[in-house]
């Protein structure tokens, strides 16, 4: 058998869209290249050697999926927090987690290839993807992303070929009402080739990101805040609170989070958007993962990941700025 790790961003991928956890996704990789070590007689060369990677990784997912619940954002967890609510904690595991894009990103892989990883592990996209029951949401991705055919993830998943149909069915209503089937028909375009592979930032979302840096750094609120869209959100996870609309963030912004004021940011990549290690006192103290959702010439999102023990050293991010 050939190296093994050439196939680890492309599984990472996968598995992270499946478990909605960096953490997690690096688990099924390492069990994944585990079982088809061991399976490596077994191997027969009748499908490709990344189709037969996928399935066992698909089954490693499948595995750890069936005693734990889906990992959520603050924004799925029901109404949003105002500004007097107290902050209520839940642990690590409860949240979705960002994925480095290039954690996901094949070395050798093409402008389509990269579109498809970028809008596949989009924040919004992976978050509806955790609503779907875990064989709808294999038999989705193996389809809609890895260009499987029905009768292929049917023999992978032992299930029938209607039975995988009627799952994509009932998982496309899903992200139908979750506000998530245009990001899929984006994916699907682009994975046959079927829409024009584009640059990850415009320059006009390259000059709204310079601008949100810009206004950060500066904490210039009344700036910050006209960059963002009406109804933007902000969220904290670990903390369940989440704010939208430019009244309660710029009311939070100036109240309880203005000791952000003076904080350095150093620029990154997160599940295929734009993101900020954010450090307070100077450099001092690491603070957030900030990832932005861009929606063309505003910010939609604003999710500061608090968990940066887990996070930072995952995105080869210092824990203290010099």
């Amino acid at each position: 058998m050939t190296d093994l790790d050439i196939y680890r961003p492309t599984l990472t991928g996968h598995c992270y869209r499946m478990l909605g956890s960096i953490t997690d996704a690096e688990d099924a990789v390492q069990e994944t290249m585990l079982r088809a070590w061991r399976a490596r007689d077994r191997f027969d060369g009748r499908s490709a050697l990344a189709t037969w990677l996928h399935r066992i990784a698909t089954n490693v997912c499948l595995d750890a999926l069936a005693d734990r619940a889906p990992r959520v954002l603050p924004t799925d967890e029901g109404p949003r927090g105002s500004l007097t609510s107290e902050l209520r904690k839940q642990p690590r595991t409860h949240w979705l987690e960002p994925i480095p894009d290039l954690a996901s990103m094949p070395a050798d892989s093409d402008p389509h290839e990269d579109a498809v990883m970028r809008e596949s592990i989009r924040l919004a996209f992976v978050a509806a993807l955790q609503h779907l029951p875990p064989r709808q949401r294999a038999a989705l991705l193996l389809t809609q992303v890895l260009n499987w055919s029905a009768a292929e993830v049917a023999e992978s998943l032992d299930m029938s070929t209607a039975a995988v149909n009627s799952a994509l069915q009932r998982a496309r209503a899903t992200l139908a009402e979750r506000r998530a089937e245009q990001q899929l028909d984006r994916i699907v375009a682009l994975s046959s080739r079927h829409a024009t592979a584009t640059r990850a930032l415009s320059d006009e979302q390259q000059q709204l990101v310079d601008q949100f840096t810009d206004a950060f750094t500066a904490y210039d609120v009344p700036r910050l805040t006209a960059l963002l869209r009406d109804d933007a959100t902000l969220c904290m996870p670990p903390f369940d609170l989440w704010l939208e609309g430019h009244a309660d963030i710029s009311s939070w912004m100036l109240g309880p989070g203005a000791g952000c004021r003076g904080s350095k940011l150093v620029p990154t990549w997160a599940s295929g958007a734009p993101a900020f290690a954010q450090y307070r006192d100077g450099g001092a103290t690491p603070w957030a993962l900030v990832v932005l959702e861009l929606d063309g010439p505003r910010i939609a999102g604003m999710t500061y990941f608090l968990d940066v023990e887990t996070l930072f050293p995952r995105f080869g991010l210092p824990m203290r700025l010099d």
